[in-house]
C-alpha cells in the first residue's frame, strides 16, 4: 500500500485511501449480468485500458488495437470476469499517477494484484448487491 499521492504508474501499489465505485465491467459469455445499482458494462474482446501516461487517453477504457501501452480487458484467466472500476485518479486524471485501479476477481490463490483489490467471486457479488452510486471502497493498509 501506497499514499495516494505517492502512487506512480507501475509501482505495483495499492494506493491508500476511499475511492468510488464508478461502474462495474463483467464477462457476458462467463457469468451473468451482476445485481447490483451500480452502472453495469458487459465487455467485448476489443476492451482494455490505457496505462501509457504520455497517451491522452491514460486511465480510461480504449478499444483495441490501441497504439499506446495497455491492459487487456478481455483475459484467458478470470480475474477480470467482473472488475469495479475504482475512482482513483481520474478527477482529473493526472499522467503517472496510477492507472486501471481495480477491483476484480481474486486468484485461487489469492496472489498479488498489480495494486487492485481483489475477492473471491461471492464477496465481490455481495459486495455489487449492497453497492449504489456513491458507494467506496476504503484501502487502509
Amino acid at each position: 500500500m501506497i499514499d495516494a499521492d505517492a502512487k506512480r504508474e507501475g509501482d505495483g501499489k495499492s494506493p491508500l485511501g476511499a475511492w468510488p465505485m464508478r461502474y462495474v465491467f463483467y464477462r457476458p459469455d462467463r457469468v451473468p449480468k451482476p445485481d447490483t445499482r451500480l452502472p453495469v458494462v458487459a465487455l467485448s474482446p476489443d476492451d482494455g485500458w490505457c496505462d501509457d501516461p504520455a497517451d491522452p487517453a491514460y486511465n480510461t477504457r480504449v478499444k483495441l488495437p490501441w497504439p499506446a501501452s495497455h491492459e487487456k480487458l478481455w483475459r484467458d484467466d478470470h480475474v477480470y470476469d467482473l472488475i469495479v472500476v475504482l475512482g482513483h485518479n481520474d478527477d482529473p486524471v493526472v499522467p503517472g499517477m496510477g492507472s486501471a485501479i481495480f477491483m476484480h476477481l481474486a486468484r485461487e490463490d489469492y496472489s498479488g494484484t498489480e495494486g487492485c483489490v481483489a475477492l473471491a467471486m461471492n464477496d465481490l457479488l455481495e459486495v455489487l448487491r449492497e453497492a449504489e452510486p456513491g458507494s467506496q471502497v476504503e484501502i487502509t493498509a
